[in-house]
This record gives structure tokens, sequence and C-alpha cells, in this order.
């Protein structure tokens, strides 16, 4: 079977998944993009996208291993998930990005 169907949750202030939510597609492909302002609503949302047909989700990195874990044990291996991650090179700027006081 080929993939068809991918979803991608963001975590990012002030995101309603209710509310925030997008879809590209092609005649073969479909991408849903969903946001959430708080990693701890992930599984709820990733449930609700398998349950849509989504064949396999990818989180940002705002969910960090926590997160992750949680949308994994709430899906219990029906589609796979992954997670963007950063490497070594990224955490300068990375730190800069998120300090307090850098919005």
């Amino acid at each position: 079977m080929a993939l068809a169907r991918f979803g991608f949750i963001v975590s990012g202030s002030g995101l309603d998944p209710r509310i925030h939510r997008a879809e590209m597609s092609s005649p073969t492909f479909r991408m849903t993009v969903v946001g959430v302002s708080d990693p701890r609503r992930g599984a709820e949302v990733a449930t609700r996208l398998a349950d849509e047909g989504v064949q396999l989700i990818e989180l940002c990195g705002g969910f960090g291993p926590l997160g992750t874990a949680a949308v994994v044990a709430a899906l219990g291996g029906r589609v796979p998930v992954g997670a963007v991650a950063y490497g070594p090179e990224a955490i300068a700027s990375l730190a800069s990005l998120f300090s307090e006081g850098s919005h």
C-alpha cells in the first residue's frame, strides 16, 4: 500500500485544533496539518487523524520525547509516529529562539 494520507501536528501558542487545521492534496496524496497549543493535546488529535484514515503521523519538535511517547501510546501501533528532531548544530539557535525575552 502506498502512502496516501499523512498527518502533521504542530505545537504553537494559541493554536486550537478545531480552528487551526489545513489540508494539502493532489490526486494521490493528502496531508493534514493540525495545530495544538499544548503538546498534551497531541494524543487526542492523533487519534482523530488515525480515525480519519491518516496512515502516518509526524510531530513537531516541540512535543519532545515525552509528548511523542504519549502519542505513540495513545495510538497503540495503529499508525507509525515520527517526530522532528534537531541536531547539536542547532542547539545555540534554538536556545536563542526559545529563550525568555526573545519574543
